[in-house]
């Protein structure tokens, strides 16, 4: 699918780890066939137009709900047709619900999910995973991490731990719990251009 033409992505420049991804996905597309567009920070609904993918980063979940509103990017999101690509925080915004009211989810991922479930900054982990799509482990840094209690039926928990799914995939869109943004290894963001 998307391996055999040019991609343009954007990552959601409100708050969070916006270089990283920017950075990550960059390394990936340089890897792909084609002569891809650069990876564009997204901060206005207008931005949106002609994206094929959008990641959706890690930060304060409240606070990127608050600044979606904020800066009228509720109904471009919801009526964007690429590919969303969540992390951490980005995995709350997706969610069809959340367990803080807070937050206002944006439904992308037909699941349920707990902010925080690891507990504070200091219980942050890094574990391997075995991950649907993927040969190998994939070393995943957890930090304030949330996790999805329920997945529904349009969806496909593809990672899990004991308590439950930290890697989630619907159609288009991946939704993962950690930060394959902080590593070397592509094979995630890869997986996500494949499904484009």
């Amino acid at each position: 699918m998307g391996a055999d033409r040019d991609l343009r992505i954007g990552v959601l420049a409100l708050q969070g780890d916006v270089a990283e991804h920017a950075a990550a996905f960059a390394a990936a597309l340089s890897g792909r066939p084609g002569e891809h567009a650069p990876v564009i920070a997204v901060r206005h609904p207008h931005q949106l137009d002609g994206l094929d993918g959008l990641a959706v980063p890690g930060g304060e979940s409240t606070t990127i709900s608050r600044l979606i509103e904020k800066n009228l990017m509720r109904r471009p999101l919801l009526e964007f047709e690429g590919g969303v690509f969540a992390t951490c925080a980005g995995m709350v915004l997706a969610a069809r619900e959340v367990d803080d009211p807070r937050v206002h989810p944006l439904g992308l991922v037909e699941m349920t999910v707990a902010r925080n479930a690891f507990g504070r900054q200091r219980e942050s982990f890094e574990r391997d995973l075995s991950v649907t799509g993927l040969v190998a482990p994939f070393h995943a840094v957890f930090i304030r991490a949330p996790i999805a209690t329920r997945v529904g039926p349009g969806a496909a928990a593809i990672a899990a731990l004991d308590n439950g799914a930290v890697a989630v995939r619907q159609g288009r869109h991946l939704a993962l719990s950690f930060h394959p943004e902080l590593g070397s290894d592509l094979r995630l963001h890869h997986l996500f251009l494949d499904g484009l």
